[in-house]
């Protein structure tokens, strides 16, 4: 046993308190990786009588330092605080460490922020419910040395009676979105904010070695074209958003056949000695759409060929 960690048995004893008008819940952080850690950090930091708990216990030394309250027993974590945040690998991992305490989640909220799917959370919740508990998933959008700042964008589903009771704590780790009462919103519309991320880094990357190939210096065309034009660019997702919502998708300027008549990025991309395979899915995606008969879209329309189709 670590003689370092603090003995937990003590929280209960504490009642909320209010410090400029916020109530000071105390929490417990389940999990101590790097993202759990600064969870916990930033509790501590804003006043929360905060216990922490990790498979390793070794983890908790310097949090305790800070002055939180490190569990040697997953129960003692449990029983400490009426809101728990879990942090862990996966949702496996989570379920495995609860499973045995399931019947001392009662009346506890447990806000599982661990990346998964929306079927797990979904499963996750029924579970945690089924054992007298509120549950709230969340999909943090930071990475550790954001949270606590405004650029952490932290999305919750689940329960709203919970989201509602305990906002105050947990805007203390970024700016908080409650999605809806189903689970699964928050680890879905965090995995398609990603893929929004990820096919903007893919454009990115194809855009700075096509014009690499030349010479350019990444960064001198990235500050000094790219971003302005993208940001022109960005501009217009509202009015695409619209088109979907709306299913008229007619173009205004550009229209697909325009756009796909040749694949004159391909072309150079391939002279230049560059790759393609970033750019390529997309342009075959517009050419399919025109040669099914929408070349008088706008480009929007391409979601018609991947979105999932209504139920019948």
């Amino acid at each position: 046993m670590n003689t370092n960690l603090k003995k937990t048995s003590h929280v209960n004893h504490h009642h909320d308190a209010k410090v400029n008008g916020s109530i000071l819940a105390p929490v417990t952080v389940i999990g101590l990786g790097a993202m759990g850690s600064k969870l916990a950090r930033t509790f501590v930091n804003n006043g929360h009588v905060t216990t922490v708990w990790n498979r390793t216990p070794e983890k908790a030394a310097e949090l305790v330092g800070l002055g939180a309250s490190g569990a040697t027993e997953i129960a003692d974590a449990i029983a400490a605080s009426p809101i728990l945040i879990i942090c862990v690998l996966d949702y496996d991992a989570a379920r495995h460490i609860l499973e045995p305490m399931r019947e001392k989640l009662s009346g506890k909220v447990v806000v599982n922020l661990t990346t998964g799917t929306p079927e797990e959370a979904r499963t996750m919740g029924t579970w945690i419910r089924n054992h007298g508990a509120e549950y709230l998933d969340g999909g943090i959008m930071a990475v550790p040395s954001l949270i606590a700042t405004p650029h952490a964008v932290i999305l919750y589903s689940g329960s709203q009676t919970a989201y509602e009771t305990y906002k105050q704590v947990l805007e203390r780790l970024g700016t908080s979105h409650y999605l809806g009462s189903d689970p699964a919103l928050a680890p879905l519309n965090d995995l398609a904010l990603l893929s929004g991320m990820y096919g903007m880094f893919g454009g990115f990357i194809h855009a700075v070695a096509l014009a690499g190939s030349e010479g350019t210096k990444a960064e001198d065309f990235t500050t000094t074209l790219l971003m302005p034009f993208l940001q022109a660019m960005i501009s217009t997702m509202p009015e695409m958003a619209k088109q979907i919502d709306t299913g008229d998708y007619s173009a205004k300027d550009a229209s697909l056949a325009m756009q796909a008549a040749h694949d004159t990025i391909g072309e150079v991309s391939r002279v230049q000695g560059v790759s393609a395979e970033t750019f390529a899915p997309i342009f075959e995606l517009m050419k399919r759409r025109v040669e099914e008969g929408y070349g008088g879209d706008d480009f929007a329309s391409v979601i018609e060929l991947i979105r999932k189709r209504p139920s019948s």
